[in-house]
């Protein structure tokens, strides 16, 4: 990975992010007893990150810190192997990992955080040592040992780092890797089926480790891997795979409507092995609008009411994985067989988070919910970041007192299972990536909640993009209001925080 220095926008202001970042770092570093290394030790850090990572500057000072933590720890997980660099979700090793200690089930999230990474070219070779080299020697599989939105992930990364040659050259295998799922896990009737803990979801209100559950994950991943095949065949020229995949997005996308949503609860639910919905409300019946699946009516914003209900999934902590209204909440112990029956996970809180932004931005009918509902719970998965007085990510916590769950258990520290900078950066922020040459801003900051933000040095497309939010114009001196730098020029400026289309040259 370059390790070449960009030149900072601030500086002749009043904040310098780069001495920020310094702070930031040391205060980890020296609260961290760096008991495995991989290729960026913590002496190298602060380095690494100025090289790589988006600057932030904003008021809340949780959601400022933990982005930096995030981005800190995340390196930590960056990993050289014989079969190419990976990204690992333990920190320690784990019994059930695949060689070098690699899982695949927080894969997604793995794409969605380092697509904004300047040097990012790793994230192709973790990929591939996932589509070609895990299985090879296992006595299982282990590709396909987690439900996966690999598809999705890398259209994704594609939108922002742009390398469509590798892209392309991966459709086919792409393809085979989808017809295998599909001979895997799809069902007569359609829908496919997994188990809880292939969810990475290992005991749930829901189901079970052993019960083949119709679950809103993988039938909304799937629906979501026909969406992003469409465009790389569209960008392949590839009319044969267009055809194939915009069947099965449209039928993958009825069958999450018409078997999952449940019309009296105003839901989507697991469907068991019995065809029955089950009960209860679970934060995966989110997950559709993660992959902008649901219609955009009333009837099914409702569903996200429920956040902000004390008996749905608002809890002091964070949101929680099944409503804590349903009877046998949090009922199944604690910290032994990582219970998803209520406690609240960052896997399951980002994609919630993601899917929520999506409705705000995207959607027409909201149902009264707003940009406040949703700072609200980022800025509490923000401050649910600490254990001990320290910046910590572990793997489940306590919905009440914000303790996590496995105590401290060396193997859950810097638990990479989840995202955050992506969080904040596109649903925030609201940085919109698209397929063309261009960008959109759609920011869910609540009017009068900030009165200033930057997020600086972000690498789009071979650009540099920088963003400011100056109500005063007094922090950054460069003016009142919102403007976007592309390369060093002002391209775009509004008086107000509003959305913004930017073309790139």
């Amino acid at each position: 990975m370059s390790s070449c220095l960009i030149l900072p926008l601030i500086g002749l202001g009043q904040v310098d992010l780069r001495e920020k970042l310094d702070t930031y770092v040391q205060e980890f570093n020296q609260q961290d007893n760096e008991a495995v290394v991989h290729m960026v030790n913590n002496a190298r850090s602060a380095e690494w990150m100025k090289s790589n990572i988006p600057l932030l500057d904003v008021p809340d000072s949780a959601i400022e810190k933990v982005y930096y933590f995030r981005w800190w720890s995340y390196r930590k997980h960056i990993k050289h192997t014989p079969e190419g660099i990976i990204v690992t979700e333990f920190i320690e090793p784990v019994k059930h990992a695949a060689r070098y200690n690699a899982i695949s089930c927080a894969l997604g999230h793995h794409l969605y955080e380092g697509r904004w990474l300047r040097n990012s070219n790793f994230l192709k070779e973790y990929v591939d040592f996932w589509m070609y080299h895990a299985d090879k020697g296992e006595n299982r599989p282990r590709f396909h040992q987690f439900s996966s939105w690999l598809p999705d992930a890398l259209l994704a990364y594609y939108k922002v780092e742009n390398d469509k040659n590798y892209l392309l050259n991966r459709i086919d295998d792409l393809d085979k890797d989808l017809d295998q799922w599909e001979k895997e896990r799809q069902l007569n009737n359609g829908l496919f089926w997994q188990h809880d803990v292939k969810d990475g979801m290992e005991e749930s209100v829901s189901g079970g480790r052993r019960v083949n559950n119709m679950r809103p994950t993988i039938n909304s991943y799937m629906y979501g891997n026909a969406a992003a095949m469409i465009e790389l065949a569209k960008m392949a020229g590839r009319e044969d795979l267009e055809k194939k995949y915009s069947l099965k997005a449209e039928t993958f996308k009825k069958q999450v409507v018409d078997s999952l949503w449940d019309k009296n609860e105003h839901f989507f639910k697991t469907k068991l092995e019995d065809g029955k919905l089950h009960d209860a409300r679970e934060a995966i019946g989110f997950i559709p609008w993660y992959f902008q699946i649901p219609p955009d009516n009333n009837h099914f914003a409702e569903a996200w009411k429920q956040v902000s209900d004390t008996a749905g999934f608002n809890a002091p902590w964070g949101v929680t994985t099944a409503e804590r209204r349903e009877p046998t909440f949090r009922t199944r112990g604690t910290g032994h067989s990582c219970e998803w029956d209520g406690a609240i996970w960052p896997f399951a809180t980002s994609q919630t988070l993601r899917g929520m932004a999506n409705f705000l931005a995207n959607y027409k009918n909201h149902a009264g919910v707003d940009h406040d509902e949703f700072y609200r719970e980022v800025a509490k998965y923000a401050k649910s970041h600490i254990f001990d007085g320290k910046a910590y990510i572990g793997e489940y916590q306590d919905e009440k007192s914000g303790y996590w769950l496995k105590g401290d258990d060396p193997r859950s520290k810097f638990y990479n299972h989840s995202t955050y900078a992506d969080v904040i950066i596109q649903d925030l922020i609201g940085f919109k990536p698209a397929l063309e040459n261009e960008f959109e801003l759609k920011p869910l900051i609540p009017e009068g909640k900030w009165d200033y933000f930057a997020l600086q040095d972000l690498r789009y497309k071979g650009h540099d993009v920088s963003i400011y939010w100056d109500k005063m114009g007094n922090r950054y001196q460069r003016g009142r209001g919102l403007m976007v730098y592309v390369d060093g020029k002002l391209v775009s400026k509004s008086n107000k925080l509003e959305n913004l289309k930017i073309k790139l040259k």
